[in-house]
């Protein structure tokens, strides 16, 4: 049996349990709801070899039109979760949500790769999460999550910082999941919105089971 430091990167991303999307779905903050995000990271999951586990995207969705809110937090399984070099970034859904192990270095793709911080060009730090810093959802009117990941223009999102670097060295500003909403000429949810403030449409996903 080959040793955890001697097997090939392949055999490691299989027991990848995060990850933060490489791409995003292009489309800004149109995600085509929690199932077309849930899918995209399944998709870039089942390419990187670890398709086996069940995918969701770390995302709240506000009530609406009926339906209650969703929290990220109540999406993504119970922990631990490891990136695709086999480094836990958090053991469960508490230490996410507190002193999680959440840096530029290990913020990985699925592909094991580093995404974009600030200071880097283009910065690609913004994470879609449309979620407040404890993992729950937004009430109230105010959109926090482009109509529930269905817009790419009106509207906008509350965005992380994958690399936990920002403006200044206030606790928002490091915030891997509630930094600020996005904004733009568009309304805030287009693509090119999302790219202006230092984002790509990227966010996180967890392995549920």
């Amino acid at each position: 049996m080959l040793t955890a430091a001697a097997q090939p990167a392949g055999a490691q991303t299989a027991n990848m349990s995060f990850f933060v999307t490489s791409v995003g779905i292009g489309n800004g903050g149109n995600l085509g709801g929690l199932a077309g995000a849930d899918n995209h990271c399944q998709t870039l999951a089942q390419a990187a070899g670890a398709g086996a586990k069940t995918w969701h995207a770390y995302l709240s969705t506000q009530a609406a039109d009926g339906k209650p809110a969703i929290n990220a937090r109540d999406r993504i399984g119970n922990g631990p979760w490891q990136n695709a070099k086999g480094v836990v970034i958090a053991k469960d859904v508490a230490e996410l949500h507190g002193a999680n192990n959440l840096t530029k270095q290990t913020a990985l793709s699925e592909k094991g790769e580093l995404i974009n911080g600030r200071g880097d060009k283009p910065n690609r730090h913004d994470m879609l999460t449309g979620s407040q810093p404890d993992g729950t959802a937004f009430a109230g009117a105010d959109d926090r999550t482009c109509k529930n990941w269905t817009s790419s223009m009106q509207g906008s999102a509350m965005l992380g910082h994958s690399d936990r670097q920002g403006l200044s060295d206030d606790p928002v500003a490091k915030s891997w999941n509630s930094s600020h909403s996005s904004r733009g000429p568009d309304g805030g949810c287009s693509q090119n919105d999302l790219k202006s403030t230092g984002g790509d449409g990227l966010f996180y996903c967890f392995a549920v089971n």
